[in-house]
């Protein structure tokens, strides 16, 4: 039992650092116990230093600090995702109108796509229209939306709706977690609308994912893996993985 209790606080945290914040209420719906165990969830969370509760809820810790100064929460495993941003880049020619997703590893491939002419890039993260908006060739478009704190983004049906009748050469796509059974998932329950929509707006959809995310479920489920034409990943991917996914005929691009 106590195992179950650490897996929920686990996907808690999972989400409170996706949104920045949640509501007792809310958890307790989305976890299926009473509102009492969940502020004793947020109890233990906070007494391990992750977030400040405060009453109906809690927020994530330091999150001011985040957003003042424009940097994401998730920092881990930059090396492999630098690699897949030089790998992301070689698929981007001048003249495209291309989607890039928030996240941490579209941000690297943000970073790397100065010396572009004549490209539109539509995104629904703020750090990324700030790295964009300084190249003088690259026309930048910012989709409307919520603001969520740790991924700097917009979301929300209204982030989603920006994209009906549009149509964009491609798509980079990030993911929480990629597995065969449960396809692409992500924590937050309010970025599935808005990958969807992507998606459909997209000629060709290119899944920036780092080797460790392969394997992992994570709360919410944008659906198969069919959705993607290739997977862009790192070389550590285990080689277990890298069959089946060209069993599923996934098309697999490795840095």
């Amino acid at each position: 039992m106590a195992m179950l209790a650490n897996q929920r606080r686990e996907k808690i945290l999972e989400l409170i650092r996706e949104d920045g914040q949640a509501k007792v209420m809310d958890l307790s719906r989305i976890f299926k116990v009473t509102e009492v165990t969940i502020r004793q969830d947020l109890e233990r969370l906070e007494k391990d230093g992750f977030i400040v509760r405060e009453h109906g809820g809690a927020f994530l810790k330091d999150i001011d600090m985040n957003v003042r100064s424009m940097s994401l929460q998730n920092q881990e495993n930059m090396p492999l995702k630098m690699t897949i941003a030089k790998k992301a880049v070689e698929f981007i020619n001048d003249g495209d109108t291309i989607i890039l997703d928030s996240g941490s590893t579209t941000t690297e491939v943000a970073r790397l796509m100065n010396s572009y002419k004549n490209l539109t890039v539509i995104t629904n993260a703020l750090n990324i229209a700030l790295i964009l908006g300084a190249y003088s060739g690259i026309n930048v478009i910012l989709t409307g939306g919520e603001f969520k704190a740790p991924t700097l983004s917009l979301t929300g049906q209204k982030a989603a709706d920006f994209f009906q009748n549009l149509h964009v050469d491609k798509l980079f796509l990030a993911t929480a977690g990629i597995a065969l059974k449960s396809g692409l998932t992500y924590p937050g329950i309010s970025d599935i609308c808005v990958k969807r929509a992507m998606i459909e707006s997209a000629d060709i959809t290119y899944l920036v994912a780092d080797s460790t995310k392969i394997g992992k479920s994570s709360f919410a489920s944008l659906g198969a893996l069919s959705l993607i034409d290739y997977l862009i990943t790192d070389s550590e991917i285990e080689k277990e993985y890298i069959e089946l996914f060209s069993e599923n005929e996934i098309k697999l691009i490795i840095a």
